[in-house]
């Protein structure tokens, strides 16, 4: 089939190589006019802006927007809302907060036009194993579009769940959990490391990856990481959130349901970002106070 993907970076750009190996005719469109070039080479169509992408599509025209959520995925789907037409389609595959969707795809069906909400997982690895996809939004659009969403995914991953936000809210949680789980090794290989038997990280990991009942594809990803750098003395305890975890943790708040895990790895990392933390010192200041505790000065 034909589809846009607009947004090629580390993952938009390997997804238009996934379509086209599987036989799809994608146009490619970035505001940097050099991925586009490097794409185009490799046989997709280049456009060199929104506005060209929709001429280059027949009708009913189906726009994979993968930019980074809020700001610039607004803006791309409200520029998209003036140029497509009824019955096309507009799929966001970013990290997009379910909200969102919900009110995007009410806007668009105003114009008739179609949405759908893509959660994505598999990274920079996707191009080889496939995208996990968690679809919500118009059914129709979903049955028109699946042969390129069959390309993507790998056998048995991918799947339709609902009404617009069912995808990004099921994407949510996932990295929700993820959060959790990422932790959890990254306490239990701590404790490793803190331990008199000196273990071989690389090699435990390796070990555990077959057969027990904690393997997993992030515990394959920590078996490469160790081998690289055994102590992983090159990079700082400094970790991210681009937003899921938080999200997980105020829908779980709304809904009173109780994650106490998922909530502590959304902490845990915050945590990471600190340095010379108030809170740490209050703590030191009050042993101090109340037993006279030696304390560190700064």
């Amino acid at each position: 089939m034909q589809i846009a993907i607009i947004g090629l970076g580390k993952m938009g750009g390997n997804m238009v190589k996934r379509l086209l190996g599987g036989g799809h005719s994608v146009v490619a469109y970035d505001r940097d006019a050099a991925t586009v070039e490097r794409l185009v080479k490799e046989g997709a169509k280049g456009a060199h802006s929104l506005a060209d992408v929709v001429k280059q599509l027949e009708a009913p025209r189906a726009v994979w927007v993968m930019v980074p959520a809020g700001a610039p995925t607004e803006s791309t789907i409200d520029e998209l809302a003036t140029l497509l037409s009824p019955n096309d389609i507009v799929i966001d595959g970013g990290n997009t907060n379910f909200h969102d969707d919900v009110r995007r795809a009410a806007k668009l069906a105003e114009k008739k036009i179609r949405f759908l909400d893509a959660g994505t997982s598999g990274g920079v690895w996707g191009l080889q194993v496939g995208y996990c996809l968690m679809v919500g939004g118009d059914k129709g659009a979903y049955e028109t579009v699946l042969p390129a969403l069959t390309t993507l995914a790998p056998e048995g991953g991918l799947g339709y769940f609902g009404s617009a936000g069912a995808g990004h809210f099921s994407k949510m949680v996932h990295n929700g959990i993820e959060y959790a789980i990422m932790q959890s090794y990254a306490e239990g290989f701590e404790l490793l490391h803190a331990s008199e038997y000196k273990y071989d990280l690389h090699a435990l990991s390796k070990v555990w990856n077959h057969g027990s009942v904690i393997r997993s594809w992030l515990l394959e990803l920590a078996e490469d990481a160790f081998q690289k750098d055994p102590s992983l003395a090159g990079l700082k305890a400094y970790v991210d959130d681009t937003g899921e975890g938080r999200w997980t943790v105020n829908e779980a708040i709304a809904r009173a349901v109780p994650v106490p895990t998922i909530a502590a790895s959304l902490f845990a990392r915050f945590v990471s970002r600190q340095e010379n933390s108030f809170a740490m010192r209050v703590l030191a200041a009050l042993r101090n106070e109340f037993g006279g505790h030696a304390v560190k000065k700064a």
